[in-house]
């Protein structure tokens, strides 16, 4: 016997001895749905204050058993898991990540299917509260203030651009003008703030004379360093 052979023999002997009672593999599906179901309802908490969609959440759980009825297949049958992964190499997807939070929880619901298939619940578990823990923790940590956007439309633009800026530099740290845009004898600025004094602000704004309308607004997108 050549060491082909013994390869061969000891490579079909592996899988052979991988074969799964039906009652394990019942277990080991139930338990990766709750772990599913958790990571369903941690995506719905993440995502309170942005665009939720119901159905990446729901596919984000079948995910999870989808990739576990895999790995559970392949294990059993080698022949099988060559002609499915065959099978898988085929599928393209096309759908465009809109968060890339999305992608961290798809990786999330990849990864604890192929850890339940492969019988180690245990990881599963403690890996998604650890996750859970380090995606709150960052998400409260303070590391950038998110601007203000303030909206002034004027009359006669031109002549009360300087008592503006002036006002914007007495009640705001920082600020920078993002656009100017004049029509019909009417201005509209644009500037991004930093560590203001809102109320204050707004107030000496529309007690400027000409001064149409004052709008300070927040926004959720990316922060500005």
């Amino acid at each position: 016997m050549n060491f082909r052979d013994i390869f061969k023999k000891s490579f079909i002997e592996t899988f052979a001895s991988g074969e799964v009672s039906d009652g394990k593999i019942v277990l080991l599906l139930v338990c990766t749905c709750l772990v599913a179901l958790y990571i369903f309802g941690i995506y719905r908490i993440v995502t309170r204050r942005t665009f939720y969609s119901k159905s990446f959440n729901i596919s984000l759980a079948a995910l999870a058993v989808i990739t576990a009825i895999v790995i559970l297949t392949v294990q059993s049958n080698i022949v099988l898991s060559l002609g499915m992964v065959g099978a898988l190499s085929i599928v393209r997807f096309r759908t465009a990540v809109k968060d890339p939070m999305d992608l961290v929880f798809l990786f999330w619901a990849i990864s604890i299917g192929i850890a339940c298939g492969a019988g180690m619940v245990e990881i599963a578990v403690i890996g998604s509260l650890i996750l859970t823990a380090l995606i709150f923790i960052l998400d409260r940590l303070p590391v950038a203030k998110t601007a203000m956007i303030l909206v002034i439309n004027v009359t006669a633009g031109k002549n009360r651009t300087d008592e503006i800026t002036a006002l914007v530099k007495r009640y705001a740290r920082y600020y920078r003008v993002k656009s100017r845009s004049l029509a019909g004898g009417q201005m509209d600025m644009v500037i991004e703030l930093w560590n203001l004094q809102e109320e204050e602000l707004v107030e000496a704004l529309s007690a400027l004379p000409e001064v149409n309308s004052v709008s300070l607004m927040s926004h959720d997108g990316e922060v500005t360093f």
